[in-house]
């Protein structure tokens, strides 16, 4: 059974810092490209970070690069996000994402609330 289980998420103040954590299991966690998304209250849903599963690549939103910082631990099934300077537009659900690399088959956790506020 597929699960990616993640935490990590809660209030935090402006300039503040948060890692979020996605614990997968179920499938083979190495050979999945591994991305957080987020999704705040009346917008879509967008690509925050996305790490690939070979070369360990990563790609950001151009919101976020230079303050998040997406990374993944093979042998812990586990990527994480790790969020400096905090601010309050980044308040959102977060949710991890893992795609199959060869069939593009995708499996999405159940997400976490991150909230930037003073």
């Amino acid at each position: 059974q597929v699960q990616l289980v993640e935490s990590g998420g809660g209030l935090v103040q402006p300039g503040g810092s948060l890692r979020l954590s996605c614990a997968a299991s179920g499938f083979s966690f190495s050979r999945y490209i591994m991305s957080w998304y987020r999704q705040a209250p009346g917008k879509e849903r967008e690509l925050v970070a996305l790490i690939t599963h070979l070369s360990g690549t990563t790609n950001y939103a151009d919101s976020v690069k230079g303050r998040f910082t997406i990374s993944k631990d093979n042998a812990k099934n586990t990527v994480y996000l790790q969020m400096n300077s905090l601010k309050p537009e980044d308040t959102a659900v977060y949710y991890c994402r893992a795609e199959f690399a060869i069939s593009g088959a995708t499996y999405w956790g159940q997400g976490t609330q991150v909230t930037v506020s003073s």
